[in-house]
């Protein structure tokens, strides 16, 4: 079922990065901020709910096993490249760090699937997932209290980056983490 709800609420994602990339980089204010928190929490909502609903109505498909992880990573990438712009600023190295990650990932249960062997989602990347999410919920937050002029860019930017690191640095574990699971499989 390729135009089922789950898979839908996967695509939902696919459409929600180039939009929270426009609205931040030309409409900046303290209202399209709080339009780019609906944005991210109704994607952070689909992402919960796909996979719940593909299995509860037993909708789970070949098509959602593979475009789930990759809307799920192109969604992130992009809000967080969004963050490289000005006024957030994040360092791009750590945007780098999460792209690495995730190509490396599935490029990794493309190798192992060609095998014959499927690399199941593991608790460390549910983690990761997690993380990075609320890492951009929070960031996104914080941009609303800059554009409504409640706190100054440096104190946004450091509290972001750190925010950032943190997630970056659970990422580099979750990755890892998936190569000695292969490793040793």
């Amino acid at each position: 079922m390729v135009f089922s709800l789950p898979n839908l609420l996967t695509l939902f994602r696919l459409l929600v990065a180039p939009t929270f990339l426009y609205l931040y980089s030309y409409y900046l204010s303290p209202r399209t901020s709080l339009i780019l928190l609906a944005l991210l929490l109704s994607a952070e909502g689909s992402d919960l709910l796909d996979g719940y609903l593909a299995r509860r109505w037993n909708q789970v498909t070949d098509l959602g096993k593979i475009l789930d992880p990759f809307a799920d990573s192109l969604y992130r990438v992009t809000v967080l490249m969004s963050l490289t712009l000005p006024p957030v600023s994040l360092p791009i190295y750590l945007i780098l760090i999460f792209l690495y990650r995730d190509s490396s990932i599935s490029t990794l249960r493309t190798v192992v699937a060609l095998k014959g062997v499927a690399l199941h989602a593991r608790l460390s990347g549910k983690i990761k997932a997690v993380l990075q999410g609320g890492t951009i919920l929070t960031i996104t937050s914080l941009l609303y209290f800059f554009t409504a002029e409640w706190i100054e860019q440096e104190t946004m930017s450091s509290v972001s980056t750190t925010l950032a690191t943190i997630a970056a640095a659970y990422t580099l574990f979750s990755g890892v983490e998936y190569l000695l699971a292969v490793r040793k499989g």
